[in-house]
């Protein structure tokens, strides 16, 4: 099971995204757990996942999330903006498996 979370705002900005991402995986045959949270619940779900993405309208965060993440052994990064704001799912999907080294 592969678990990648993503902040945002308000965890719900990304809610097509997930659902685009959910339907890439299961073209692949991925088995899956993504989920979208506010931005300031990351210190509490970063435990148990693989990677964690940040919207990039909380891009600034990416510095002070990067260390919440090594704390947690998860790797975190900014989605970037061309495939969020075009909800390219399977994009997302690939640049999640490669930050987190699936």
């Amino acid at each position: 099971m592969f678990k990648i979370r993503l902040f945002c705002n308000q965890g719900m900005s990304t809610s097509l995204l997930v659902s685009k991402m959910r339907e890439e995986a299961v073209k692949e045959g991925l088995e899956v757990d993504i989920v979208a949270y506010p931005a300031n619940e990351m210190n509490d779900r970063l435990a148990g996942i693989d990677c964690a993405l940040l919207g990039p309208q909380v891009g600034y965060l990416k510095e002070k999330a990067v260390k919440l993440g090594q704390n947690h052994g998860v790797p975190v990064d900014v989605i970037p903006m061309v495939d969020y704001g075009m909800c390219n799912g399977a994009n997302v999907l690939q640049f999640a498996k490669k930050l987190a080294g699936k």
